[in-house]
């Protein structure tokens, strides 16, 4: 007797029936691996979109900020401070600086200053810190104004007694509007508030302190006595060369008074948060893809135990074991596919949908879109292993009595 066969053609043909049949049943077992790979897809192309802005941002603000900290007493106890009271204007004049100043925290009393709305007998005074600042530093943290305007040289020049605040602050105080020219009052001295700013690039501590201008703090409280520092803004690629130029630049004669901090390496960062993102994602991508593959199996399995019949019958006419086998790990595999393409599908609208949103470049991997149809097969496939196993045991006589 000639041994059956089972074309490619004919296996595909049956896979599809078997598929089609159930049209419902299909699309909810196709579910899970829809979710899995396309989360797979959507996670590596996040990924790769925020690994790109991440090399954006570095570029434009950390790989263009140093900071400055006076070291003087950790060298020499007896040390005074150690940036000189034209620190900002002659570090402006290096090539590649675009602002900088020196900032520091104002203690009067060695705590927070008492600060107030409204004049001595007023409301009870809040402890809000307070940073004094050089119009050069102001610009170099990059804040957004909501109301208002920023100090200058001008009022710098003359130890003017103004101040800028943040929206939080400004609240806080009871300050709404500007156009009444308020006044907060920081240890009973008056200063004009100014400006309210929204949002700071650089330094988002300074957004909880109220900022006066450097003169004026050392006229009514003195030059700093700690915690002193200069915040500089570069341009591109000049952060290094101008960390290495500064604490000569400010003090020859002590260069190790002034401690210059550059950038960090974007590269070795971006790295390290790419590398966790990919690790968090993945799992969660993997988790989906075991849920997937669980519900294909299930209903795999209990399409062989309502098919009984039919498997019966396909062995009492001559097909073997493999060939049932066959035959439900096509089906299994079908619907993994068909599950993969979609869930490439919709990784790929996920990924642009959040860019657009974003303003960002979206950036999906061609190897990424290619993999994930494979993965969902691969995923049918073993899913489909156990059931097709047990269609392979049953036997034909025992199949058709029931």
């Amino acid at each position: 007797m000639t041994p059956s066969s089972f074309s490619p053609r004919d296996l595909l043909s049956e896979a599809l029936a078997g598929v089609l049949q159930r049209p419902a049943r299909s699309v909810l077992t196709a579910l899970g691996t829809v979710l899995g790979v396309g989360t797979f897809v959507a996670v590596l192309g996040l990924t790769a979109t925020a690994s790109s802005q991440i090399d954006s941002r570095f570029s434009l603000l950390t790989a263009t900020e140093v900071t400055v900290g006076d070291v003087a007493r950790e060298k020499d106890e007896f040390a005074g401070p150690a940036f000189p009271d034209d620190a900002g204007p002659r570090v402006e004049k290096l090539d590649g600086v675009r602002h900088a100043g020196v900032f520091w925290p104002v203690r009067p009393t060695g705590g927070s200053p008492d600060v107030r709305s409204s004049p001595v007998g007023g409301s009870t005074g809040q402890k809000i810190d307070v940073v004094a600042a050089s119009p050069g530093a102001v610009q170099a943290a990059e804040p957004r104004l909501a109301q208002g305007r920023l100090y200058d040289t001008y009022h710098a020049a003359d130890g003017l007694q103004v101040a800028v605040v943040s929206r939080g602050i400004a609240a806080r105080l009871g300050i709404s509007t500007l156009e009444t020219a308020p006044a907060v009052f920081i240890d009973d001295q008056p200063f004009t508030v100014i400006g309210i700013i929204d949002d700071v690039r650089r330094k988002p501590e300074v957004l909880m302190s109220v900022i006066v201008p450097d003169t004026a703090a050392r006229r009514l409280w003195g030059p700093p006595t700690e915690g002193a520092q200069m915040l500089i803004a570069t341009a591109v690629g000049a952060a290094r060369q101008i960390a290495s130029e500064v604490p000569t630049a400010l003090r020859p004669d002590h260069p190790e008074y002034l401690k210059a901090v550059p950038p960090p390496d974007p590269r070795a960062l971006r790295s390290s948060v790419t590398s966790d993102l990919d690790q968090l994602f993945l799992l969660l991508a993997a988790i989906c893809l075991v849920i997937g593959a669980v519900g294909i199996a299930n209903t795999t399995l209990v399409a062989v135990l309502e098919r009984t019949g039919e498997i019966g019958l396909r062995r009492a006419l001559g097909a073997r074991g493999r060939h049932v086998t066959a035959q439900f790990l096509a089906e299994s595999g079908a619907l993994g596919t068909l599950g993969g393409l979609v869930g490439t599908s919709i990784g790929t609208i996920a990924v642009v949908a959040v860019a657009v949103v974003r303003d960002w470049t979206p950036v999906v991997h061609t190897a990424t879109v290619a993999a994930a149809p494979a993965i969902g097969l691969l995923t049918g496939v073993l899913a489909g292993i156990y059931p097709a196993w047990r269609a392979a045991r049953i036997q034909p006589v025992e199949a058709l009595r029931r």
